[in-house]
């Protein structure tokens, strides 16, 4: 412990040494001022101090230093920003060194800076960031683009790039955009690349994606190092390959990738924003450059385009000039992100400085005990005033060189949207556009926005790309792995319906109708599948499926062939292909022939068609008997002789042979139409008993599965089947009921025996080897009830296999070419086709459903009919009580105008039953009769005057 004790002080002397060293490294400023301050409130500073921290020897740096000049010298020079206020600007080079950068950092600081601009790394991000929350100086990061950098855990950290975790997001729907399932991360191992790969997974995962092998090297890896990478990457499945590195030495992995045949067709790179800011800060694109990159799909920030963009870029020859011979070298997106990045502190500042704000800053109480130190960590401030600026910045709206600068919540840009690229012999091409507000688009998402957000599949679109190799055709995106392995298939080892599979002495090991099947589905795929069959079992009895399902998802087997169940269980732990067979559970039991009853002839009928028939028998008598007893003689007579008369017609209309005649025009429509209705009956009552009689009528104890289950007799299963486990968990069938049969010959001998010989009261097993055991016993046997279960048998892969989704392709297309059906005849030809259910005779009983259309009909009709007769009769009734009301209006004049509006008055119910009773002929004279008398008085009353 005291080894340790000493060991820790030296190391911890050694790097105060070290920092105290670097503490008083020179730092580089434009327009440096001492900094000063009016001691009164009212009034700007003269001059206020922004530090910036980078590596001026890279991509990102080479970009951002001239960019920092040109904007604190606009800014200076417009006077409507910060008048009588300079702006100076403080730099340091953090070298690409965690170490020197977080001392430079402190550095900065010292110098009562109200922000500090970078760093381009996100591990010195993640550093500093503690001293801007101690120091309450914001931090504006132009580069790091680490997902992790966020404003819960470094409040005053703001983002004026985008996120890569937008850009993580983006490459997940590319994935899923051409379908494919597993990728493969190359990345640096450091905080930018850790990080970023991390977000790349969680966003795959949404899209049922994700990364199969992260292959990560060290910063600043050698060759050698990285083709070593590359080798262990190149033995992968996946063919996707997804590059997040630093764009200084991110060509190098390229340049690996093609010594070792790894840009040719069947790859797909996808490479993140560094790759375009490398090749675009190079002005003259290298040949062999593009030549090495062909087909490589990169990602970059995309920048709406703007006249202050092309002025800017029309600048760059002489910005750069300013700082270095290298001409017009150097430009890329981050140069437009760093001067945005100077003008938003510089119009925060102005309104800071509107609000009435004053720039103040005082020790920090934790750092007074470093006085003694030779680090003079006393000598940072804090910024009073810190808290108000950062929400001042993080208010700004307004539209710069890289578009509308605005952020959410959490501190990110709005909008976030991004250019993809494919880059070919003439470099890069822009293939389209992804943004959160509409995903993939061929039009410029600045376009889009003024649109309601639409981020459906269908409204995805991309322009073609070419691929490596020069491939216009996506690829596939896998391979089997270049290990040697071929695909390792587990095979049930049965010992019944060998049909099905089975062990064999033939070069593939294994023969049946589901091995026939996967041979026939794999020649179909366009690539080869290297294969072999490994027998699972031990020969005696059928393997369990569930523990050979349980062997594929424990990687010990790729692919499960064979008659494997698809149930909801083992979806969770494999793929399974399309079903190549329908299948279900059904219930066998044996069975004897039905004894004749003496009681057939009412079985075509059932109980309601028997009640609603007789009930239109009568209802059709009655209707008849009312139209036609005022013009029939044979419907009228005493009461019962009317009675027995409406009850004879009734049913002798079923044999066609009533021998009372109808006289009625509305009775003869009504009969017509009964008379077909009867026929129609006649007939299928003839038809359905005739199939009662002539159809074998079979019947067993066991009706189906609820009888079954209530009989508590031993029931009997297929050895290592699903059955078992399917009535113990979800019937809730006690265990000690079920008996696991080994082949066909127990399943015989158990149904014969039958329950209290010690068999079985019936089988349970799926129904393709059902056919096959009614077939092997002659018939004896049959199902009973419906089948209560409806499944399918397909092969089972590993979770997120490529190839379960072509092989089932390839079984939709053996069914649609009737290969499937050619197959199963080759096979699952039985010399006994037997019907597999029992005969039930309420299956030719004829119900209430069949006719309620006839039966609707004659309702309408026979209501239309008795309208009409209703109506004539109540005409009839009121003439006829008009008549009689005819001599009392003529009486008495004065006594009519008062009732006048009666006269129409209804009849009363008897002489509405008087007028239904009498003939229509005594009718008819009685109403010539009063015509007459009222022609005759019409007469007299005019001779009279």
């Amino acid at each position: 412990m005291e080894l340790l004790v000493m060991i820790r002080a030296v190391s911890m002397g050694f790097l105060l040494l070290c920092v105290s060293g670097l503490w008083f490294l020179p730092t580089e400023g434009a327009g440096r001022e001492s900094f000063s301050r009016n001691s009164s409130s009212s009034s700007r500073p003269r001059s206020v101090n922004v530090g910036a921290l980078f590596t001026y020897d890279s991509f990102i740096g080479r970009a951002a230093k001239p960019a920092f000049m040109a904007a604190i010298d606009d800014v200076n020079a417009d006077q409507s920003i910060l008048r009588r206020t300079k702006l100076n600007i403080v730099f340091h080079d953090s070298n690409c060194s965690g170490f020197v950068g977080t001392m430079g950092a402190l550095q900065v600081m010292e110098n009562k800076v109200v922000a500090a601009i970078g760093p381009q790394s996100s591990g010195i991000g993640h550093i500093i960031s503690h001293v801007a929350n101690e120091l309450h100086v914001p931090l504006l990061s132009f580069a790091a683009t680490d997902p992790t950098l966020s404003s819960l855990q470094f409040p005053y950290f703001l983002r004026t790039t985008q996120s890569d975790y937008f850009q993580m997001n983006a490459i997940a729907d590319f994935v899923s955009y051409f379908r494919w399932r597993e990728v493969v991360a190359i990345f640096v191992d450091d905080e930018y690349g850790r990080n970023g790969i991390s977000v790349l997974g969680d966003a795959l995962a949404k899209k049922r994606a994700k990364i199969s092998y992260k292959a990560a090297f060290t910063p600043g890896a050698d060759n050698s190092s990285i083709t070593d990478v590359l080798a262990s990457v190149n033995l992968m499945e996946s063919r996707i390959f997804v590059v997040h590195v630093n764009p200084d030495s991110g060509l190098n992995i390229f340049s690996a990738a093609k010594s070792l045949g790894m840009m040719g067709s069947g790859y797909v790179w996808i490479a993140t924003d560094w790759l375009l800011t490398a090749l675009d800060s190079v002005e003259t694109m290298d040949p062999k450059t593009m030549d090495l990159l062909q087909g490589v799909v990169a990602f970059r920030h995309y920048i709406p385009e703007s006249n202050n963009k092309r002025r800017f870029k029309g600048r760059w020859k002489n910005l750069r000039s300013k700082e270095s011979s290298g001409g017009a070298d150097g430009f890329n997106s981050y140069a437009m992100y760093a001067y945005d990045t100077v003008w938003l502190v510089a119009r925060a500042l102005e309104v800071f400085f509107s609000d009435g704000n004053t720039v103040t800053f005082s020790s920090d109480p934790n750092l007074r005990k470093t006085n003694d130190s030779n680090i003079k960590l006393s000598a940072l401030n804090v910024f009073n005033e810190g808290e108000r600026f950062l929400q001042v910045i993080h208010e700004m709206n307004y539209t710069g060189l890289t578009g509308k600068i605005e952020f959410d919540s959490e501190k990110n840009r709005k909008n976030p949207a991004y250019d993809i690229l494919n880059i070919n012999s003439r470099g890069p091409q822009r293939v389209g556009y992804w943004s959160n507000h509409t995903g993939f688009s061929v039009e410029p998402p600045k376009t889009l926005y003024s649109k309601p957000p639409n981020t459906s599949a269908e409204h995805q679109r991309l322009n073609g790309i070419i691929w490596p190799g020069e491939v216009t055709k996506p690829p596939r995106g896998w391979v089997f792995p270049d290990n040697g392995e071929p695909l390792k298939i587990g095979v049930p080892d049965r010992v019944s319906y060998k049909n099905y599979v089975s062990k064999d002495n033939n070069s593939l090991g294994v023969k049946g109708y589901c091995i026939d099947i996967f041979e026939a589905a794999i020649q179909l795929l366009p690539y080869p599948v290297p294969r072999t069959y490994i027998v699972y079992g031990d020969g005696r009895r059928n393997p369990s499926y569930a523990n050979l399902i349980s062997e594929v998802a424990a990687n010990n087997f790729d692919v499960a062939v064979g008659d494997v169940t698809i149930v909801t269980n083992r979806t969770k732990f494999v793929d399974f292909t399309q079903p190549f067979m329908e299948s279900g559970l059904v219930v066998v039991a044996p069975v004897k022939g039905a004894k004749s009853s003496p009681w057939s002839f009412l079985k075509p009928f059932t109980v309601e068609m028997w009640a609603v028939t007789g009930a239109f028998f009568l209802f059709v008598g009655a209707i008849i008997w009312i139209l036609e007893h005022r013009f029939n003689e044979e419907f009228r007579g005493p009461p019962r002789r009317q009675i027995i008369t409406v009850f004879w017609f009734s049913f002798s209309t079923m044999f066609f042979s009533q021998r009372e005649n109808t006289v009625s025009t509305l009775g003869r429509f009504v009969l017509l139409i009964w008379l077909f209705v009867v026929l129609i009956i006649n007939s299928s009552y003839t038809a359905s008993l005739t199939s009662i009689l002539t159809v074998q009528q079979l019947t067993s104890r066991i009706e189906g599965m609820d009888s079954l289950i209530a009989s508590n007799e031993p029931i009997g299963v297929q050895d290592g089947a699903f059955a078992y486990k399917y009535l113990v968990n979800e019937l809730n069938i006690p265990p000690s009921r079920i008996i696991s049969l080994k082949d066909e010959e127990e399943y015989l001998s158990a149904l014969q025996l039958g329950p209290r010989a010690g068999g079985v009261a019936a089988i349970v097993d799926e129904l393709p080897y059902i056919k096959a055991l009614l077939s092997n016993s002659n018939c004896k046997f049959r199902t009973v009830g419906p089948e209560f279960t409806r499944t399918g048998w397909g092969f089972a892969f590993q979770r997120d296999s490529p190839l379960a989704v072509d092989m089932s392709t390839a079984i939709l297309q053996l069914s649609e070419e009737g290969k499937l059906e050619n197959i199963r005849k080759k096979w699952l030809t039985y010399s006994h086709e037997c019907s597999v259910q029992i005969a039930d005779t309420e299956n030719y009983q004829i119900t209430v459903q069949s006719f309620w259309g006839l039966f609707l009909i004659c309702g309408i009709v026979w209501f239309i009919v008795l309208t009409l007769f209703c109506w004539k009769v109540i005409w009839q009734c009121q003439r006829l009580r008009t008549e009689e009301e005819g001599d009392e209006v003529r009486a008495s004049e004065e006594a009519s105008s008062s009732r006048s509006g009666r006269s129409l008055r209804a009849a009363s119910f008897k002489d509405l039953i008087r007028v239904v009773d009498k003939r229509e002929t005594e009718i008819k004279e009685m109403l010539k009769l009063k015509s007459s008398k009222k022609l005759k008085a019409s007469q007299s009353s005019g001779e009279t005057p």
